[in-house]
């Protein structure tokens, strides 16, 4: 017998969408059909007084039943330029925003979250003059994108900065007016928008800021907790001015646009000074600029909030305290190695030892501690300048990274006449270190006789602690997890994991800061056997784990089981 509840062939309402989807069951479906037919209310009310689903999903289902896209605008980039065709008051009279316009077509994007208001579309296609592109979104993202993008003030400074593009580009030439320009973009507003976009970084704990030029767009994207957002999105026409503004802070050639250039300046907002590294590059559509932003204040992390604990800590701290020999610390970029060095050297500074560091650029200044920037350009190197730190006696020389044969050969010479040595390599993993210095020139005996202890690491997200929240993870995933652990997996029958559910302190994610996964090989007579014997790194990796090595993925997963962060996090940094 047919159930009189559904629809026969097609979804032709809200229900029937998301029991299409899954997000309602049979007997939920029924449900709220007979509380909105009794009660008189819609079925949209019914299952948002149930919670039944989320707001989200409503959103969604909406907008398929509708045809139109729905689109998550804690996600999305928001263009000013787009920003400036609608006032606030009319945003917020209709729970509407615009998002994107595009100068060819006359298109304005503008999310809805009633989609259905023809009297709002009227409105602003009127207002406007311009062709209206409609989104649905969940009221509570409109209303907050309301609140956050038309705060930030950059309405009217994007709109000044096109004027004078557009009034400027009929005498516009190929070959710039350094002193003009310095003085256009010295001013507001174009320093403002600049002041925004790093203003935004340090407020959402950005670690990067990429400003890139696209065909029809400058797409502003921020590195939060090591995952890149697109943010913000401005005009093309503003591109020159902002660079030339950045370049200006960083002190470097306005008017060179062909070769790559770095620079730095700082930035003060509140209380928080923030150091930045600038790098501009040319591309085919124009400069891209990435700066880093390096903090002053908050001090250097201990090894145990960097994340190191247990075996990895010991055997790490025991290599350190040895008058001599080499320590290695091994991951990809971004994977907080020089982070980690840091923290070492500040646990081994003291008035009674002489620390030296050649570095590539200096990150973070250090007290009591002489470090030193290589400059290729003048023949400052990283084997030049550790040749010349043998003459400044040192007790513990940080070199950047070993890359090649000399620096490999002077580091081990280092190590051997007495000095302790930290340097980094880009491997895989611990036990790759050593056929990897071996590759670059090393000799198996000498490399024996002075590593100490090679670390790996790379880093994950933690779980925002605001709206974390506990689980019951799948069969299939507790085995897996199982396997990897081995004996370290825990007793207890039930094993419950954690997810962040996304918040306003997360800015929705789930996660919020981060936290590093280690692996520390420590020397013994047998690794050191297999190093002479020039074993590949399957082979010392067998060899530590037998001799009681926890691997970054068994850290990963341990870190997972004290919620600390997600099995899909240390999946997306570890696996091999």
């Amino acid at each position: 017998m047919p159930d009189p509840f559904k629809s026969p062939s097609e979804n032709k309402t809200l229900l029937d969408i998301l029991l299409s989807k899954h997000l309602l069951t049979e007997d939920q479906y029924r449900d709220v059909k007979v509380n909105s037919a009794t009660k008189g209310l819609s079925e949209e009310i019914v299952l948002v007084s149930k919670n039944i689903v989320s707001e989200k999903n409503i959103a969604e289902a909406k907008a398929a039943l509708l045809g139109v896209p729905f689109i998550a605008l804690e996600s999305a980039s928001f263009s000013p330029q787009a920003l400036g065709f609608i006032p606030a008051s009319v945003a917020e009279r209709f729970s509407l925003i615009p998002f994107s316009y595009d100068d060819k077509t006359r298109i304005l994007s503008v999310a809805m979250s009633n989609p259905i208001d023809l009297d709002a579309v009227s409105f602003v296609r009127q207002k406007t003059g311009l062709n209206i592109k409609i989104f649905a979104a969940e009221k509570k993202d409109v209303e907050k994108a309301i609140d956050v993008e038309y705060r930030q003030g950059l309405v009217g400074e994007v709109g000044a900065a096109l004027k004078e593009s557009e009034e400027s580009k009929a005498s516009r030439t190929h070959t710039y007016d350094s002193s003009s320009i310095a003085q256009i973009v010295t001013e507001a507003p174009i320093a403002k928008i600049v002041s925004t976009i790093l203003d935004y970084a340090v407020a959402s704990r950005a670690s990067d800021i990429h400003i890139e030029p696209q065909g029809d767009r400058i797409r502003v994207r921020y590195r939060i907790d090591g995952i890149l957002y697109d943010r913000l999105s401005l005009p093309r026409n503003v591109h020159d001015a902002v660079v030339s503004r950045i370049k200006i802070l960083s002190e470097m050639k306005i008017d060179e646009h062909r070769i790559p250039q770095d620079g730095r300046f700082n930035f003060k907002v509140a209380d928080k000074e923030v150091d930045l590294r600038i790098s501009v590059l040319p591309t085919v559509n124009g400069e891209k600029i990435v700066m880093r932003l390096l903090r002053k204040s908050g001090g250097i992390p201990t090894l145990e909030e960097l994340g190191l604990s247990g075996s990895s800590l010991r055997n790490l701290e025991t290599a350190i305290l040895r008058p001599h020999g080499i320590i290695i610390v091994c991951g990809p970029t971004g994977s907080g190695k020089t982070t980690t060095l840091y923290s070492v050297l500040s646990k081994l500074n003291t008035t009674r030892v002489n620390i030296m560091t050649l570095e590539n650029p200096v990150e973070y200044e250090m007290q009591g501690i002489n470090q030193v920037a290589i400059n290729p350009a003048v023949g400052l190197t990283f084997a030049t300048g550790l040749r010349s730190f043998l003459r400044q006696d040192p007790n513990i020389i940080l070199v950047g990274e070993i890359r090649d044969q000399e620096t490999t050969d002077l580091a081990i010479q280092a190590a051997l006449t007495g000095h302790l040595v930290f340097s980094t390599l880009h491997t895989s993993n611990a036990a790759g270190a050593l056929p990897r210095l071996v590759d670059l020139g090393a000799q198996a005996f000498l490399l024996s006789s002075t590593m100490n202890a090679v670390l790996a690491q790379r880093i994950v997200r933690k779980i925002c602690s605001h709206c974390k929240e506990s689980y019951l993870p799948l069969p299939q995933l507790v085995k897996e997890m199982k396997e990897v652990l081995g004996k370290l997996f825990p007793a207890d029958p039930e094993v419950k994991l954690y997810r962040g559910k996304g918040c306003e302190e997360c800015g929705a994610s789930g996660y919020l800061g981060r936290i590093g996964i280690y692996e520390t090989l420590k020397m013994s007579e047998k690794i050191l056997g297999l190093v002479i014997e020039n074993s590949d790194s399957g082979t010392i990796e067998k060899q530590a784990v037998q001799e009681g090595m926890i691997t970054m993925k068994q850290d990963g997963y341990l870190k997972v089981l004290q919620g600390i962060t997600t099995v899909e996090e240390v999946i997306r940094v570890a696996q091999e």
